[in-house]
Order: structure tokens, then sequence, then C-alpha cells
């Protein structure tokens, strides 16, 4: 069996269009395209960051209208080349942050969690 690497993640969401200007405005994804599943009910919503071979994130809605509050994915991380700054540009946004200050741990890394649009953890990361 050939891995090359993770192809998406999906997140089921209630509201597509407000999960898709969460990641545009906040996490600074891109919408690569919407599309509406052959059953007629799912839509899904594909965003990234325009990079050759990444891995994408699939908004999904339509799948399971009984949500719980903190969504079907624990959370996922988008790497950062600067904490500090990103914490400061987030801080600045009307976004719900969970920690209140950077997270270091002994190997170095470090990293912040915010709240996405549906309750979902949303990692910054910086290695």
């Amino acid at each position: 069996m050939t891995r090359k690497r993770i192809d998406h993640v999906g997140v089921m969401v209630r509201n597509l269009e407000n999960s898709i200007k969460f990641y545009k405005d906040v996490v600074g994804l891109t919408l690569k395209g919407t599309l509406l599943h052959t059953n007629g009910i799912i839509r899904l919503a594909f965003l990234g960051f325009n990079e050759s071979d990444e891995t994408e994130l699939e908004l999904i809605q339509g799948y399971n209208d009984q949500l719980p509050v903190e969504g079907k994915v624990h959370h996922f991380a988008v790497t950062v080349d600067n904490i500090e700054e990103e914490f400061k540009r987030i801080q600045s946004l009307d976004v719900e942050l969970v920690d209140q200050e950077i997270t270091s741990l002994p190997n170095g890394h470090r990293y912040f969690f915010v709240y996405g649009s549906e309750g979902e953890w949303v990692e910054f990361f910086q290695r």
C-alpha cells in the first residue's frame, strides 16, 4: 500500500458560509471550491493555502445536524512562522480564544488555540 500524506481533514459544520468566512478571515485559508454532494443534501467546501500537494480542510454541511458543541473534530493545527505575531493578530479579531497565552512545550514548540465558527478548536503552532 502506498501512503504519501493526509489528503484532507473533514470538519462537520452547521453553517457552511459562516465557517468559510471564519477560515478565510481568521486562519487565512483560501476557498478552493464548493460542491453539492451527489445525494443532493450534503454541501462541501475545500480550503487550503494554495500550496501544491497540501492537506486541505473540508467543511461538511448537512451530514449531521445534531453536532455536539465542540464539533466532530477536536482540533487541527496550522503552522505559523512567528507565534507572537499571530497571537497578537488573532487577539485583534472578534475571535474567542481558548488559550489566554501562548503555551511552550519542553521541546521548544509553541502554540495557542482559538474556537472555530462551530466550536471546533484551531491550533496555531510554531515548531
